[in-house]
C-alpha cells in the first residue's frame, strides 16, 4: 500500500473527501439554511399548534406546549454544534486554499522576477550590439 504524504492527506481533506459524519454535517447544515427548511419548520410549527388549540378535545400538548418547546430546544441542541462544525470545516477549507494560493503567488513572483532579470539582460545585449563600432585609427597612405 502506497503512504501518502502530507500534501495528498492534507488535499483529500481539504477539496472534498470526508468521512460520513462530515458529510451528515454538510448536509445537515445545507438543509438546515434553506427556504425548503424553514417553510416546512413553519408548517410544523403552525400545524402543531394549530391542532393543539384548536382540533383536539384532550390536546396531548396544550398551550403553552411544553413539549413543542422540549423538541426546539433538542434541535436547537443537536443542530448548533453540527452547524459550527460544518463551518469550522469551511473555514479550514478555507484557510488551506488561501496558504495555496499564498504559494502559488510566492512561486508566480520568483518566476516573474526571473524573467525581468532575463529581459534586462537582453536588453544589455541589444544596447551592446547597437554601439558603432569604432574604427581603427590607422589611416591608408
Amino acid at each position: 500500500m502506497k503512504k501518502k504524504n502530507g500534501f495528498h492527506k492534507y488535499k483529500n481533506n481539504a477539496f472534498g473527501h470526508h468521512d460520513l459524519s462530515e458529510k451528515i454535517a454538510d448536509k445537515l447544515t445545507e438543509y438546515a439554511g434553506s427556504w425548503a427548511f424553514i417553510i416546512l419548520f413553519f408548517t410544523v410549527l403552525t400545524a402543531w399548534i394549530i391542532i393543539n388549540v384548536k382540533l383536539l378535545l384532550n390536546p396531548y400538548d396544550p398551550y403553552p406546549f411544553i413539549l413543542l418547546n422540549l423538541g426546539l430546544s433538542m434541535l436547537a441542541a443537536i443542530q448548533a454544534p453540527v452547524i459550527l462544525m460544518s463551518q469550522n470545516r469551511g473555514a479550514e477549507r478555507d484557510r488551506r486554499q488561501a496558504e495555496l494560493d499564498d504559494k502559488i503567488n510566492r512561486k508566480a513572483e520568483a518566476e516573474i522576477t526571473d524573467m525581468q532579470k532575463d529581459l534586462e539582460q537582453i536588453k544589455t545585449l541589444i544596447k551592446s550590439l547597437k554601439k558603432p563600432v569604432k574604427k581603427s585609427s590607422t589611416k591608408k597612405k
